[in-house]
């Protein structure tokens, strides 16, 4: 039969997709990594339907490899037999321990059909979470940065797995960068926390993110004129100058030439990135 490698999401059990609960409920076992995608998977099936394996903490490889052997062995015949799941948080593709699974699998269990389904990635529930908009155009770099790592050189970069945010923090503001943290978002064990101050953050958790951008970028998109011009219209800036006064009636922010040469360079931008061809001359 199957061995479903399926993504709980974050940490909240309505964040589970409505197709990764479907397999769960068809799932004969149900199997974990960890103490919080159990408790994820127990909000859906009934606990006697959740199977053990055991995955030392360790960074010994021959270790790990015996480990995920033994998993190997355990999980290929259930799977042979009838539908098998194993769950992670996030996505089972990004920073997941399924692709030890699947690897070790496809070495000595070969015959075991293995499907993927996605979950809600840490990536767009931190951005969510923290109200961050990575818009069109603009690039986004996932890196580790475990044990105080700092990388740069990206504009815009979702670090996870810091665990020593004082020492990334600094690191990270020495080279330029702004940084905003979020702990445990959108899960029910321990405290979420969103915070810049790295003080906030002095105690170790594998489950801390950081969204880093460089200072004073220049990116942005063709409709932030809009909350411009309400910004200025609200403050009585944007406001037309009446004639009889010999200036010029001011025109409004989004119907002039500067817009309109501004969202067709980012529209002709986005075109070509998704390979349409582009006319010589747009069309007014």
């Amino acid at each position: 039969m199957t061995l479903y490698g399926i993504g709980l999401g974050p940490g909240t059990a309505d964040l589970v997709t409505v197709r990764g609960r479907h397999v769960l409920d068809a799932a004969d076992v149900v199997y974990s990594p960890g103490r919080l995608s159990r408790s994820v998977a127990t909000e859906h099936i009934p606990g006697d339907r959740i199977g053990d394996v055991d995955f030392p903490m360790t960074r010994d490889e021959d270790e790990l490899r015996r480990a995920w052997r033994e998993a190997a062995e355990e999980i290929a015949p259930r799977a042979r037999d009838g539908t098998v799941a194993f769950v992670t948080l996030g996505d089972p593709n990004v920073y997941s321990t399924f692709g030890h699974l699947r690897r070790t699998l496809s070495a000595f269990h070969a015959d075991v059909d293995i499907e993927v389904v996605p979950g809600v990635s840490a990536v767009t529930a931190f951005t969510t979470a923290l109200g961050i908009e990575i818009a069109s155009g603009a690039s986004l770099t996932l890196q580790e940065a475990a044990r105080g790592a700092a990388p740069i050189g990206p504009d815009r970069m979702i670090l996870f797995k810091v665990t020593d945010v004082p020492t990334t923090h600094e690191r990270l503001v020495d080279a330029g960068y702004d940084v905003v943290y979020g702990r445990r978002l959108y899960m029910e064990q321990g405290e979420t926390v969103v915070t810049d101050d790295p003080g906030a953050l002095n105690e170790r958790d594998y489950y801390t993110l950081a969204y880093a951008e460089k200072r004073n970028l220049d990116s942005e998109p063709a409709t932030a004129l809009f909350e411009e011009a309400e910004s200025k219209s609200r403050s009585g800036t944007g406001a037309r100058v009446k004639a009889d006064e010999g200036a010029q009636p001011a025109s409004e922010p989004w119907s002039g030439d500067e817009f309109r040469n501004n969202t067709m360079s980012m529209e002709r931008a986005e075109s070509e990135a998704c390979g349409d061809e582009i006319p010589g001359v747009l069309p007014r």
